[in-house]
């Protein structure tokens, strides 16, 4: 049934555009990287090398700990223009490369700048990030014909106050060019333009799944609420407990609302397909360990349920 509606949804999309392309092609391009010379290459965990990684495409260096990191948001800003947060789940924020030592990388090449609002706009060594005002990228992903790439990516992968694909840009520009795994090179010869960044956004939604933040914390008895708070330890303990670390909670209002979560790892292999070991927080959290934590409620013109393919 799923796959029925999705399908009905796909079509009625493609339909109401105008297209004049088959509705379904047959062939859609292969994104993914050629790691063919990584199987010859000795693997260990990003980060634990005790030698130089002689391929970069192989392993993510010198970016090797991993950041999945997610909101709770509770609105968009633009609830009118049908832009919604997903129904009893988080949303996606990245994947970002820290170096070992915990600092960072960022906007490591200008060539691959998608982003319109760069953030910082000068980097500390004084590069200035020039404002991206070409096509979205959401036109890459239609480029390969990923429609349910699209789909999900605007499910689940909410931006607030702007356009969720201004949002995919700037994590593109700003993360994922620091990652080694996509540099254009790791492609091949049959690289085709903008490959790489559909690769990433691949990438950050199969590494959103390896952690279903709301799932783990409502399986613990923790659910949003407008009158009641938890204490901090209790939130990290439900999340420590199935993943294995202690991951990274950032509240605002002085440390009082729960507002997002970063998952710390090393990766065996590629990023796009490596195994992920969780790690406990380098970054203390911002959260407050004297009182408890709101972990508020979202109205319910502010979301909608996604997971039956049609959005309400």
């Amino acid at each position: 049934m799923q796959g029925l509606i999705f399908f009905t949804l796909l079509a009625s999309s493609r339909l109401a555009a105008g297209t004049t392309n088959q509705l379904f092609p047959l062939n859609v391009p292969n994104t993914f990287p050629d790691i063919t010379s990584c199987a010859s290459n000795p693997v260990g965990f990003s980060c634990e090398n005790t030698t130089s990684i002689k391929n970069t495409c192989c392993s993510p260096t010198p970016g090797g700990l991993v950041l999945q990191t997610q909101f709770w948001s509770t609105y968009t800003g633009l609830e009118r223009k049908g832009q919604l947060l997903p129904k009893d789940s988080w949303t996606i924020h990245g994947l970002w490369p820290d170096n070992c030592d915990g600092s960072f990388e960022q906007y490591c090449d200008l060539s691959r700048q998608f982003d319109p609002s760069p953030s910082p706009a000068i980097l500390p060594d004084g590069t200035k990030i020039p404002a991206y005002t070409g096509p979205g990228v959401d036109t890459f992903i239609k480029e390969f014909g990923r429609d349910d790439l699209l789909l999900y990516m605007n499910a689940y992968w909410i931006n607030q106050g702007a356009p969720n694909v201004d949002f995919w840009g700037h994590e593109f520009s700003k993360h994922a060019t620091c990652t080694s795994t996509f540099d254009v090179a790791c492609y091949g010869s049959s690289y085709k333009k903008h490959q790489d960044v559909v690769n990433f956004f691949d990438t950050v939604v199969r590494a959103f799944h390896r952690f279903p933040t709301f799932d783990m914390l409502a399986a613990s008895g923790i659910l949003p609420s407008n009158k009641t708070g938890y204490p901090l330890g209790r939130l990290q303990q439900a999340l420590k407990s199935q993943t294995g670390a202690l991951p990274f909670l950032g509240c605002t209002n002085n440390g009082t609302v729960l507002s997002e979560v970063w998952y710390f790892n090393h990766v065996f292999g590629t990023e796009q397909f490596g195994t992920f070991k969780a790690l406990d927080s380098t970054t203390p959290s911002t959260c407050s360990n004297k009182t408890n934590i709101w972990y508020h409620e979202r109205t319910s013109t502010s979301e909608r349920e996604v997971r039956r393919g049609i959005f309400f």
